[in-house]
């Protein structure tokens, strides 16, 4: 509950400082012709903000309590919603307005909304056969809980952050590009992030499993779990680089015809080929070191690598050495590389540290896990 708490109250923040991107971007030298879509496309995108986050607090409270199901569902659900709510606003079809661009935004908000109140259905629903009430209890903030919470969730946040913030970075200075530029590096974005989805649920489960692990204070456990996890991301991320590498073409032609898209966009989907297993290393690797109580190190380890290494390498590509596209995406490589080899070095190291020799199911130094706060 207290993170319903906490998330509300951080919904107005986040909703402020995604308006205020809006005079940095048209200062940053932004195509005109993408700013006239992007403030009512952003207008929309901000009623989705408090929904997104009370979805956010449902999932990993199900997930904490082996209920994920419903997630799935209201995921996959929740595309449907968009797909159909897109075709409605977009076009104007049902007696909708056609709103362009807008009305997509509009619609992302609709199908959060939808998913928050999915998960919040289908809490109420375990209510009924567990007897526990979640929704009835903890009405007042514990402020003691909070601060456990914002604790650990900031830093996490940080890391989400300094990850998305760069990847809004780069698509602004791709957006100074020509238009073929752009369009390729979105369609390279979108299939990256297409398959980044499968690493990041088995991020979670391995949050949620070393989590329950350290909780029943058996290391072993936790160690074993976070290994396998590891191992189903590099398998998959590793198939994902090689399908990039060797059918790129195809993979854009799905997107689009244009020529000039098409074979940009084929030399960026061979670069991501490069750092597809460390972009899945880093994300699950964040997540086993959540189970463990580490949300700084990755914090910490994205603020450098993104920021310190990655961006500066995108800028010098991009554009004193006139790379363009595959100079953001060079220094993407850049920074993704270090990071996934530094955080599993540190997963590495971490749970060696808390397994003595002498004692395999001891924990050492991983203290033992604070009740979930409600």
């Amino acid at each position: 509950m207290n993170g319903i708490w906490l998330g509300s109250a951080l919904a107005p923040l986040v909703a402020l400082v995604l308006w205020a991107l809006i005079p940095v971007l048209r200062a940053a030298g932004v195509n005109p012709r993408v700013m006239a879509d992007l403030s009512p496309f952003l207008r929309n995108l901000l009623w989705g903000v408090w929904p997104l986050l009370l979805y956010a607090a449902f999932r990993r409270y199900l997930q904490g309590v082996n209920i994920v199901k419903p997630v799935t569902f209201a995921l996959v659900s929740a595309n449907l919603v968009n797909a159909a709510g897109n075709w409605a606003l977009m076009f104007g079809h049902c007696g909708a307005p056609a709103m362009g661009v807008a009305g997509s935004a509009l619609s992302t908000s609709l199908a959060r909304a939808y998913m928050a109140a999915v998960l919040a259905a289908a809490i109420l629903r375990q209510e009924r056969q567990t007897g526990y009430r979640l929704f009835q209890i903890a009405w007042r903030p514990d402020w003691a809980r909070i601060r456990r919470l914002a604790g650990l969730g900031l830093p996490a946040a940080g890391q989400i952050l300094f990850e998305g913030a760069v990847f809004g970075i780069v698509t602004t200075l791709a957006a100074r590009l020509d238009e073929a530029s752009l369009a390729a590096h979105g369609i390279a974005v979108n299939v990256i992030s297409t398959t980044y989805m499968v690493p990041l649920g088995i991020s979670s489960a391995a949050a949620v499993r070393v989590g329950q692990a350290c909780g029943r204070r058996d290391i072993r456990s936790a160690a074993v779990s976070g290994w396998t996890a590891l191992l189903l991301s590099s398998l998959f991320m590793g198939a994902a680089g090689l399908a990039l590498s060797i059918v790129p073409r195809w993979i854009v032609r799905l997107y689009i015809r244009d020529a000039a898209v098409i074979s940009c966009g084929t030399v960026l989907l061979r670069i991501a080929a490069v750092f597809e297993l460390f972009d899945g290393l880093q994300t699950v690797a964040t997540g086993a070191l959540r189970g463990l109580g580490d949300t700084r190190t990755p914090m910490l380890a994205h603020l450098a690598g993104y920021w310190a290494v990655g961006l500066p390498v995108v800028y010098v590509l991009c554009f004193p050495l006139g790379w363009g596209a595959p100079g953001i995406w060079v220094g993407l490589c850049a920074a993704l590389i270090p990071i996934g080899s530094a955080l599993v070095l540190v997963w590495r190291r971490a749970i060696r540290m808390a397994m003595p020799p002498s004692d395999p199911h001891a924990l050492r130094a991983v203290p033992a896990a604070t009740p979930p706060a409600a």
